[in-house]
């Protein structure tokens, strides 16, 4: 079922439900990645959100407004928090790469958010300056030029508290540094889950053990947060 959350093309989401009655776990957010640009959408978000449902689960895959279609910030986080707004009930944010930037930060934020996994998260835009120059296209400027976006926009600068918050990451991801989950757990107590020979794309595969560990990590925050 489609939900839109505002007029432009991009603030909308797709709701898939398990079969049967509606349940009584959070729904899960799906944000995909793609660094936040336009020319990646939430197709990336169709079979992760497809095999939530599968489980058990209420899957929202959310689309938000990206680099190149009138986002940037603070539009396109704004857009997630609305999505969720769009949700009547509790959710679990699941976001890959850019999209697991979102998740976090939008569980620092967001009231409604009762847990976040991160699968190769961006969560901090100054530790790797490749990602600080993608964050840039991001947020309209660099560190210096646009310092009040960066502290704002990066997780790493406002962590979620209270919430919990699980860090997947491959080994030998050559797009996201596993340091960016590594640094982030050590600093916030973050659950982290490190598995070797896992590369970027696994964690969004259905059917790869690294998309079970996600998926699984979905679940149980899920079911922990209506006990």
């Amino acid at each position: 079922m489609r939900i839109s959350y505002g007029d432009h093309p991009s603030q909308f989401g797709e709701l898939t439900a398990p079969p049967g009655p509606p349940g009584p776990l959070p729904v899960v957010v799906v944000l995909h990645g793609g660094f936040w640009h336009q020319r990646y959408d939430l197709a990336l978000g169709r079979p992760l959100a497809a095999d939530l449902a599968a489980h058990g689960v209420t899957a929202f895959n959310a689309e938000y407004r990206r680099v190149g279609g009138g986002g940037g910030w603070p539009m396109t986080g704004d857009d997630v928090l609305a999505a969720i707004d769009a949700l009547d009930s509790d959710v679990i944010t699941l976001g890959h790469s850019a999209g697991g930037h979102l998740a976090v930060w939008a569980a620092a934020r967001h009231p409604r958010v009762v847990g976040a996994v991160a699968q190769a998260g961006v969560l901090d835009f100054l530790q790797h300056p490749r990602l600080t120059r993608r964050a840039a296209e991001l947020l309209g400027g660099d560190p210096d030029e646009v310092p009040d976006r960066y502290a704002d926009a990066s997780p790493a600068a406002h962590p979620p508290t209270g919430k919990p918050v699980v860090l997947v990451h491959g080994e030998d991801d050559e797009d996201v540094p596993v340091e960016q989950s590594i640094a982030f757990a050590e600093r916030t107590g973050a659950e982290l889950v490190v598995l070797p020979g896992v590369s970027h794309m696994d964690l969004i595969t259905p059917g790869t053990s690294a998309w079970l560990a996600c998926r699984g990590a979905a679940l149980r925050l899920a079911r922990a947060a209506v006990q």
